[in-house]
């Protein structure tokens, strides 16, 4: 199965958290999509592993997406090695996205930023015909573009993609990982995201940086290389 679009997030609602938006849009414009959660989320202070996953596939099919993997490394503990970086490579080969999203370059969950360098490594490493697998001979593929979506720590984007028509359905797929949220009646620890001014702050944040694009919501990205166009036109 030939993606467009592979999203990859370090824990289960990293995606759509931060382009859950993007991606539903996606797929509503006749697009291919794909995500891969590196981990099952199991540190996590809130939930199960196995909660997490059915949470996981409630969100997905909200969003309408092709497949959804999780490549089962450790929370809080996995390495950017030679093993998790081939597992990450024989995802990207299977499906041949043309184009690749992942998490924050830096953040402040560590995860984060070491899920980016490793799937940024694994874009490049898939293009190399010889890096193969001991024992796995698979065909090299290399994405056309991928980029980084913002998380919890701010920076300058590079560009913004308007979610407007879709930040309700956004907002749903978000609220499938419900035992990751705000619940008055939860006994469970309250948390960062686990607060009733959480789904505040995610609206105005889509707001703030929708309207700097000309949106009502939109979704802070970053580029790992220049973006190219042949036209003034391609430029919103």
């Amino acid at each position: 199965m030939k993606l467009d679009i592979l999203a990859f997030g370090a824990h289960p609602d990293d995606i759509e958290i931060s382009i859950g938006g993007m991606l539903i849009s996606e797929v509503r414009q006749g697009k291919r999509v794909g995500m891969v959660d590196l981990t099952r989320g199991e540190m996590g202070t809130r939930g199960t592993p196995e909660i997490r996953d059915e949470e996981a596939r409630i969100a997905a099919e909200i969003m309408g997406v092709a497949v959804r993997e999780n490549l089962g490394f450790d929370d809080g503990l996995f390495e950017i090695n030679a093993a998790n970086t081939f597992k990450v490579i024989d995802v990207i080969r299977r499906y041949q996205p043309d184009i690749v999203i992942t998490n924050a370059p830096y953040d402040r969950h560590p995860d984060h930023g070491r899920a980016a360098s490793l799937v940024a490594e694994a874009c490049f490493l898939s293009g190399l015909f010889k890096m193969q697998a001991p024992g796995v001979n698979t065909a090299a593929w290399r994405p056309r573009s991928v980029y980084q979506y913002m998380q919890f720590v701010q920076h300058t984007p590079d560009f913004i993609y308007d979610i407007s028509d879709v930040i309700e359905e956004k907002i749903a797929c978000i609220k499938a990982h419900k035992s990751q949220f705000w619940d008055p009646e939860s006994i469970e620890p309250e948390t960062l995201i686990a607060s009733k001014h959480f789904f505040t702050n995610l609206a105005s944040r889509a707001s703030e940086y929708g309207i700097q694009a000309g949106f009502a919501y939109g979704e802070p990205l970053s580029t790992i290389r220049y973006p190219g166009v042949k036209s003034l036109d391609a430029l919103w």
